[in-house]
């Protein structure tokens, strides 16, 4: 799934962090560099790349962090820390009239569909989605890490944060384009059924 692709850097950070937390912050760094600079040669402009900046930024802190105090307790609280800096890049990409989705999805469309409201709306709504779903996850991570923990629950708590979004992602643009056309139906049935 194309949206995954920009999680990738949390994902590696996440997996790697189990060799020391710097090397996982190196690891999101290296990544999420490599991702946004292949995406610059691309094309894509700056504006549609909300996510990876925050995803540099937060990685390039960390992983000077990491590596000048690689025993400070907040390692403890690495994982809540990640997924509310990615809950506060989502919320923000929202108050910025910019949902972070959109960069994906006009990708997927034409510039027309891109254009509409309706499109527009629907990532708004898929933003919020991982926004809310990156907000309880750190709040669940950050008590697990408070109460010391059980690896096997946070690795749940971290995958559910990804994949109930993605879940919803991929189900919700056709349940809202359905509910759309059958409210607007009634008042342009000419041009809803193609006549």
């Amino acid at each position: 799934m194309q949206y995954l692709r920009g999680f990738l850097p949390w994902l590696a950070f996440g997996c790697v962090s189990a060799a020391g937390w710097q090397w996982g912050a190196a690891a999101g760094l290296v990544l999420a560099a490599v991702l946004l600079l292949t995406d610059r040669t691309a094309g894509w402009a700056p504006a549609e790349r909300l996510l990876d900046y925050g995803t540099v930024l937060f990685f390039a802190a960390l992983t000077a962090f990491a590596f000048l105090r690689p025993d400070s307790g907040l390692k403890v609280y690495a994982g809540a820390l990640s997924m509310g800096w990615l809950a506060l890049v989502a919320w923000g990409s929202i108050a910025a009239r910019s949902p972070f989705t959109l960069a994906i999805a006009r990708r997927r469309v034409t510039p027309e569909i891109a254009a509409s409201p309706l499109f527009r709306q629907i990532n708004t709504v898929l933003t919020a989605a991982w926004a809310l779903s990156f907000t309880l996850t750190a709040l669940a991570q950050a008590a697990l890490s408070f109460h010391g923990g059980l690896p096997g629950l946070s690795l749940a708590v971290q995958i559910a944060g990804f994949v109930l979004p993605a879940r919803f992602t991929a189900a919700y643009p056709d349940r809202a384009r359905a509910r759309y056309l059958r409210d607007a139906a009634p008042q342009h049935p000419a041009r809803i059924q193609g006549a």
